[in-house]
């Protein structure tokens, strides 16, 4: 892992580039910027161990980290896999506790760490900052809890197309009566990630392959026919 500091103004892009910090002003940003550093973290370096102590958050500039435990039969669990443009870390930093997961980049990645100090010294100063925090935060824990319910109320089946479909919206398909997309990980992530194993997920796949629902070819995954598809298993 290499850590870089750079010029205000280069931070202060990258950190406009995430979700959280959408409705955030440029002067805002700018001060926040003072506070980053630059990570670059190859593929498999652990950013962070669980029971660490945090000291700020992250932002996923490009490539790919799964927060994930291991069960006491010392299966890795995902919990999540945070793409580009996308934060982690803000509860456990909110919260003062130390991390309940480690952090461990799926590809070669580039990060901005957010200084926890430079962060809270701007919310005690700037209410107006305070509050649009907290409602990027919000969408963050709206799609937690949207991903909590698909695991209690959905098959497997049914959350493997919801994963599928999810790509589909995320705009990696291309157009015309077949959809095209390429799965954003290892398949034995994406299962971890959806609560079911691996071998669960490859006969999975092969059941809608069957089906003449889907073509599969390695990690790429061709949508024949997205009506049925989104019928499927209901």
């Amino acid at each position: 892992m290499m850590v870089s500091t750079h010029a205000p103004t280069k931070l202060q892009s990258l950190l406009a580039q995430s979700t959280l910090f959408r409705e955030i002003s440029p002067e805002e940003i700018e001060r926040i910027a003072r506070g980053c550093k630059e990570i670059r973290a190859p593929k498999g370096t652990i950013l962070f161990q669980k029971g660490d102590q945090s000291n700020g958050f992250y932002l996923v500039v490009y490539g790919q980290i799964k927060l994930t435990f291991l069960s006491r039969t010392g299966t890795e669990k995902i919990v999540e896999i945070i793409a580009a443009g996308q934060t982690f870390g803000e509860a456990v930093m909110f919260l003062e506790r130390p991390y309940p997961v480690y952090a461990q980049s799926l590809e070669d990645s580039l990060l901005v760490h957010v200084s926890k100090a430079v962060l809270f010294e701007e919310i005690e100063g700037n209410k107006s900052f305070a509050l649009k925090m907290l409602a990027g935060l919000s969408i963050r824990l709206h799609g937690l809890v949207s991903d909590v319910a698909a695991y209690s109320l959905n098959t497997a089946t049914q959350r493997l197309i919801g994963f599928l479909l999810s790509q589909e919206d995320s705009g990696q398909t291309g157009t015309g009566p077949v959809t095209n997309l390429r799965l954003p990980a290892a398949k034995a992530v994406i299962a971890s990630r959806l609560n079911i194993s691996a071998e669960t997920f490859s006969r999975m796949l092969q059941e809608l392959a069957s089906q003449g629902l889907i073509q599969v070819q390695g990690r790429n995954i061709t949508i024949l026919d997205l009506e049925k598809l989104c019928l499927y298993g209901h």
